[in-house]
């Protein structure tokens, strides 16, 4: 007989971060109610104080491990930062849309409370302990994106954007759920540390058992491998992020990208960490392909990157090739004893990737017009003859993103690159470096058109005060973890996962 669980057995203090996004979504769909048309910044900043409340939670439960909804949701050190990440990268997205959605002629109050459901979706991902609640997570995250994505509908592109990422997204939700089907039948369990337990009592040898558990972690590797846009899984990229909402694209480009890799981090890492089906004490089966996944993520991501003309396809490209860096360091995580350094090493680079990025989009919303055109790269010539300083900043961001030392992307790189190494994987890491070199082509391209390129100088309607913050803020954490990267190592550190096997 099912038992009601007491307030203790709950523990619900844990789950503050998260829960108090989403019930303040609820709250502020209704307080949205009563605000006028011509004033729904006021529900913006209420939206951003309840980041704000839910970064300040964070803090005070980041080194309280526990669970909570009978073992479902989990709080460490692995969540604390995965949170730490999306609500930083929430508010910058709140700042960011300010000003733009007036512009772009589509203010309005529910912007910013799909924002906040879909901050909420990716913060349950990173504590999610059980593929049910990976799954619930998931949608919670994805279907705000959808809507956000065609939120300056009628416009074409905006509206192709949405149906689009609906139409892959309802795809891949399915392959994760059959997988995790396929998981439950093999395992009797969803729940992740009973998986690992169920997966050291049961005979791999029998063809059965293991083909269920095979097929199954890659259906869920599918559904997850969307999320992230790793190749082959990417093709939405490119369309969404042109035509989203300029916010809506940077916000996605590294929340969902966060909420994805940490799920699946967590499912491999405490899940599945010696599902083997040949030697368990070498390297989990997943790793391989995970391995051929990444490679092949970061070749096409920076190849195809080159020929693109317009910023918006370019950084979708660009968010495609670091997916595939952040993915070294999961089949890194693969190779026994490399769980705390591997995981470390992709929160440190999902963390710097969340500066830089969110900087360069904010130096595209300032060039962008109020009618979403100006996003070509021949749009930046001359920009440092108009604006000196965002010039310099996006330079700084140019550079970052490659991985040049002294900036954030630099640390994150070395971090994975270093984690690969140790993990034995050496033709990935020699991968990993030859395309990053290759990424400089079209990096420094937009550096040259800035500086070089002939022209009057760049307009920048978009260069509102918000949008000069998130530039500022986003080049000050750039600078700031490549100078003294120990300030985001050691908010990881060992230790990270309470419920590692």
């Amino acid at each position: 007989m099912f038992q009601v669980p007491t307030l203790e057995e709950l523990n619900l203090g844990i789950t503050i971060p998260a829960m108090s996004v989403a019930v303040w979504a609820c709250i502020l769909l209704l307080i949205d109610l009563w605000v006028p048309k011509d004033r729904k910044s006021t529900t913006a900043w209420l939206a951003a104080g309840g980041l704000v409340f839910a970064f300040v939670a964070n803090l005070f439960v980041y080194n309280t491990p526990g669970e909570s909804f009978m073992g479902m949701f989990v709080a460490d050190r692995f969540t604390g930062f995965m949170n730490v990440i999306i609500l930083v990268t929430a508010f910058l997205g709140v700042l960011l849309s300010l000003d733009y959605l007036k512009r772009a002629g589509i203010e309005r109050g529910e912007f910013y409370i799909l924002l906040l459901f879909a901050t909420s979706g990716m913060m349950f991902m990173a504590s999610s302990n059980d593929l049910i609640a990976v799954f619930v997570s998931l949608e919670l995250l994805s279907i705000p994106l959808y809507v956000l994505s065609a939120f300056r509908a009628p416009d074409l592109k905006s509206e192709e954007s949405g149906l689009k990422y609906f139409v892959l997204g309802a795809f891949a939700s399915a392959f994760f759920v059959y997988g995790a089907a396929l998981v439950y039948g093999a395992t009797g369990t969803t729940n992740l540390p009973e998986i690992f337990a169920a997966l050291q009592t049961l005979n791999v040898a029998e063809t059965g058992t293991a083909l269920l558990m095979l097929v199954g972690s890659g259906l869920v590797l599918v559904g997850l491998g969307f999320k992230v846009a790793v190749v082959p899984f990417h093709m939405w990229t490119p369309d969404v992020y042109e035509g989203a909402p300029t916010p809506v694209t940077a916000f996605m480009s590294v929340g969902a990208k966060a909420g994805g890799f940490a799920a699946l981090l967590r499912i491999l890492i405490i899940g599945l960490p010696t599902f083997a089906v040949v030697d368990a004490a070498t390297a989990a089966s997943w790793q391989q392909i995970v391995w051929i996944l990444a490679a092949a993520t970061v070749i096409l991501g920076n190849l195809v990157a080159i020929s693109q003309s317009n910023i918006k396809r370019m950084l979708a490209y660009s968010s495609i090739a670091h997916a595939g860096y952040i993915m070294m360091a999961v089949a890194a995580a693969g190779t026994a004893g490399m769980a705390d350094a591997s995981a470390n090493a992709a929160l440190v680079y999902l963390l710097a990737y969340a500066f830089t990025n969110l900087g360069a989009f904010a130096v595209a919303i300032a060039i962008e017009k109020d009618d979403g055109t100006g996003t070509s790269l021949d749009d930046f010539n001359g920009l440092a003859k108009s604006r000196p300083m965002l010039a310099l900043m996006m330079t700084i961001f140019m550079l970052s993103l490659t991985g040049i030392p002294l900036t954030s992307g630099f640390m994150g790189k070395l971090l994975v690159f270093q984690a690969t190494l140790d993990a034995g994987l050496v033709p990935l890491a020699i991968i990993g470096v030859l395309t990053s070199v290759v990424s400089a082509f079209y990096y420094i391209r937009i550096i040259l058109n800035m500086y070089f390129k002939d022209a009057e100088g760049s307009t920048t309607p978009g260069a509102t005060k918000y949008v000069n913050w998130v530039v500022y803020a986003a080049c000050a954490g750039t600078l700031i973890l490549g100078i003294a990267p120990a300030l985001a190592i050691n908010l990881g550190g060992a230790n990270l996962f309470a419920m590692i096997p």
